[in-house]
């Protein structure tokens, strides 16, 4: 049997801490990023932008950038929208959602920009 990986992550360092699954794995380059909006809208899942400061990360509400994109197929449009959240908002982390309006759940959430503490 293999070792088990320690993975430093304290509420002190806000850069060690850990968001969701995929925060476990290197992080995601444009194309995985691609892939990823492609599997949300393959799936009928809406997608959403939401940002939130690194130090308030663990905050129960991040900041919604505009509304659900309700119906979008695009995955570019889609891309432009997480593009210009970070723009906007270059210090903050960004999280794409997949909200599932079948299952009234979220299908996928990730974060996709990784901001800079202050």
């Amino acid at each position: 049997m293999s070792e088990m990986q320690d993975y430093k992550s304290s509420l002190s360092d806000v850069t060690s801490r850990k968001f969701e699954t995929f925060s476990y794995l290197p992080e995601m380059d444009d194309e995985r990023i691609r892939k990823q909006v492609a599997y949300i809208v393959s799936k009928g899942w809406n997608p959403a932008i939401e940002h939130v400061e690194p130090e308030n990360a663990f905050d129960h509400y991040w900041y919604m950038w505009k509304l659900p994109m309700f119906g979008e197929t695009d995955v570019d449009r889609i891309l432009a929208e997480v593009e210009a959240c970070h723009k906007a908002h270059p210090d903050n982390h960004i999280r794409l959602i997949g909200y599932d309006n079948y299952q009234q759940t979220k299908g996928a959430e990730m974060v996709v920009r990784r901001g800079t503490p202050v």
